[in-house]
């Protein structure tokens, strides 16, 4: 007779239950997290998704001092810079339809640009790679009472009046926001509507991102978390109002949870609102034939792309007042880490400890 194993022998008497999928992940991912926080004070939202299985989800701290509203995995984030993301595929939507090539120099867009040789040598590529070598030249601190509620047009405007670049376009990397708030003008351009508009009805509605939200001004005004910086010891409100620039939208002003950000996911795999090779590009680092940078390119078409335990990622961290998020796709393996935060805790070790914790766990495999 074959002898059975004492494990086996001892579960059948005392009535062990099978292990739960993914439940040392979901207790080593808690333990991490509810030590992140102090109690009664700002904190964030977690998902790890594993292809459309949401394998960990949780929400930690409040979304208001005042009110101690809890956070939870539906609470409303500003995504910061994530944001660009949605601008990005806005323009690849209209790529796509053939309503504009991400080959078109700003010229086409932007006639009244004060040098037009800058103008006709940057294109729509620089611009969603970093590489444009337009100048930040924005007087946000002499003027920060103008930047608190200056919309993207009046972010962008100083840019257009350079007379220099700080790098021929192509040949380097250095991050721009204001490049994004051109994007965001030139969907509306193409598109003939305001560009909120477009991204909410050509990609959040289809996605079926159904209360994320996109900043119009000082929007929204409820039904959000708030933000939060620690000053002396206190933490004080820093979003709409406190930060300037948080109104210029197309660097910065998508609000989603971390529940809907995993639908976005799922449609950017299931190309529900743009193709499948256009996504694909999209998360393909984009080099030009004249990088002269001394760091290697990591940009596709506003995704960072690197490599995480072997494997290529697409993702984009997004810092805005208070607000700190991070959104981690390894698609590939159908993983997805989005932590989002209304106040400044540490995105890249949380990106470092969830990736070390899925690779023990097996989710890599």
């Amino acid at each position: 007779m074959r002898k059975l194993p004492l494990l086996f022998i001892l579960c059948a008497v005392a009535g062990c239950a099978p292990e739960k999928p993914y439940e040392k992940l979901r207790q080593k991912l808690d333990a991490f997290f509810s030590a992140q926080y102090p109690a009664g004070a700002p904190g964030g939202a977690v998902l790890v998704l594993k292809d459309t299985t949401i394998v960990f989800a949780k929400g930690y701290g409040v979304a208001d001092i005042g009110s101690k509203e809890p956070i939870t995995t539906k609470t409303l984030f500003n995504l910061g810079s994530i944001s660009k993301t949605f601008v990005a595929n806005g323009i690849l939507i209209l790529q796509e339809e053939g309503k504009l090539s991400v080959e078109d120099s700003l010229i086409k867009f932007f006639p009244d640009f004060k040098n037009k040789d800058i103008a006709r040598r940057v294109k729509i590529k620089h611009l969603l790679t970093h590489t444009s070598g337009l100048p930040d030249n924005r007087q946000v601190n002499k003027d920060s009472v103008f930047f608190l509620t200056a919309n993207d047009a009046q972010n962008w405007y100083p840019v257009t009046q350079t007379d220099t670049l700080e790098f021929e376009p192509g040949s380097k990397y250095n991050y721009s926001n204001p490049a994004y708030n051109a994007l965001a003008l030139i969907i509306e351009q193409v598109s003939k509507q305001k560009w909120q508009d477009f991204i909410h009805e050509r990609i959040l509605v289809p996605t079926g991102m159904s209360t994320s939200t996109i900043t119009d001004g000082a929007h929204p005004a409820s039904g959000v978390s708030h933000a939060y910086t620690m000053i002396a010891n206190k933490w004080a409100e820093d979003d709409y109002g406190e930060e300037p620039t948080f109104c210029a939208a197309g660097n910065g002003g998508v609000w989603s949870s971390v529940e809907e950000l995993a639908k976005y996911e799922i449609a950017l795999r299931n190309a529900t609102f743009l193709g499948k090779d256009p996504i694909a590009d999209s998360r393909t680092v984009k080099t030009f034939p004249n990088w002269s940078d001394t760091k290697p390119a990591d940009r596709g078409w506003s995704w960072q792309v690197v490599t995480a335990n072997g494997s290529q990622t697409a993702e984009h961290t997004g810092h805005q007042g208070g607000f700190a998020a991070n959104y981690v796709a390894i698609p590939e393996k159908g993983l997805l880490f989005v932590v989002l935060h209304n106040a400044p805790y540490d995105v890249y070790l949380h990106r470092e400890k969830v990736l070390a914790l899925m690779q023990e766990e097996k989710l890599f495999d």
